[in-house]
């Protein structure tokens, strides 16, 4: 039977209108979430830490939650601007270093002072309790979703060779925030701080002689091959410095989700959320390290007495820590105190 011209205009304007409305059903049962974070996508942190975070969610999700990860700022902005971008709803989700903003997250910094951690899977849940206990106040607008600390900072130094505090003395070094600033100065280094993005042009252009980083960024930002010389601790002491980093969350974006989409974000929140980021950042440091032997790069292992003198020479990051938050009418020995007990009890 042949349909009139305008029976079959009403069809096709009716299929049309069913398409999209099925479209548009489907598009009401998943809620995307734009996650965005200042590292390459080839980083370990995308590969292994976010892009799982997000395929397991839309798995317990049934589909219902999505994930569109934007790496290395593509959505704009600084990475000190990403807390703020959480909080006022540019991004859904942001993975950063809250501390990059310095001054703004005074407690929490104090698990960034020196000599406090060695392994990331260990600190991180101890982290996660002491910012529950102590520090909510600097996370209003966004809900926490883990937090971590990186594998530990050592000096990736361009060409120096440093086996002593001395031969830091007149070199350029940078720094990630602002208690990795403070422990530079204190060991005798001229500190510059700056985002991790940075570094490698900055290396390169001779802006810095060397950089305090983690391995677990070394390998994305080609650390292994601008730099000659790695300094480290030795085994089974704490790390010369840490960084503090954070899945944050708008909180007003989670507000809005149903009931059963909530479970599935706080089933991948917490303590447990924390150590297993703690644990992806450990686990790049080996491969990485690899990378460097491989090439021939020299490693120095300062000796235990060369530790002690850095210990004492930082010592003073501390104590300038506690007074400046004394100002504010913080209990500043007691938090942390507070921070290193949380450490002992996840050894």
């Amino acid at each position: 039977m042949m349909l009139s011209h305008t029976r079959r205009l009403a069809l096709h304007t009716l299929l049309a209108a069913g398409a999209l409305a099925v479209a548009a059903s489907a598009s009401a049962q998943t809620t995307v979430l734009k996650v965005h974070h200042f590292l390459a996508p080839t980083s370990n942190i995308h590969e292994n830490l976010l892009r799982p975070w997000c395929a397991k969610v839309q798995k317990e999700s049934g589909g219902k939650l999505e994930c569109q990860i934007y790496p290395a700022m593509q959505l704009g902005g600084t990475p000190p601007q990403l807390f703020d971008q959480a909080r006022d709803g540019v991004a859904d989700i942001v993975w950063t270093v809250p501390t990059y903003q310095a001054g703004r997250f005074t407690k929490t910094e104090v698990f960034e002072m020196p000599f406090i951690a060695e392994h990331a899977e260990r600190a991180s849940p101890a982290l996660w309790e002491y910012l529950q206990k102590n520090a909510m106040d600097e996370y209003k607008g966004v809900r926490p979703l883990f937090v971590h600390l990186n594998d530990g900072n050592l000096l990736h130094m361009a060409k120096a060779t440093v086996r002593r505090m001395e031969d830091l003395k007149g070199l350029k070094v940078r720094a990630p925030t602002r208690m990795g600033t403070r422990i530079l100065a204190a060991l005798g280094a001229t500190p510059v701080q700056m985002p991790v993005p940075a570094v490698p042009d900055a290396l390169s252009k001779g802006v810095v002689d060397g950089a305090l980083l983690p391995w677990e960024v070394a390998t994305s930002l080609k650390m292994q091959e601008i730099c000659k010389v790695h300094v480290e601790t030795p085994a089974g002491h704490p790390k010369v410095s840490t960084i503090v980093f954070g899945l944050l969350m708008n909180q007003a974006k989670y507000d809005s989700l149903s009931p059963e989409l909530k479970k599935v974000i706080d089933a991948n929140s917490g303590l447990e959320a924390s150590r297993w980021a703690g644990k992806v950042a450990d686990a790049a440091l080996t491969p990485a390290r690899r990378i460097a032997q491989d090439r021939g790069n020299t490693f120095v292992t300062l000796s235990a007495e060369e530790v002690k003198r850095w210990v004492g020479a930082t010592a003073q990051v501390d104590d300038d820590w506690i007074k400046e938050v004394g100002a504010k009418g913080l209990n500043g020995a007691a938090l942390l105190e507070d921070a290193r007990a949380a450490i002992r009890r996840h050894q």
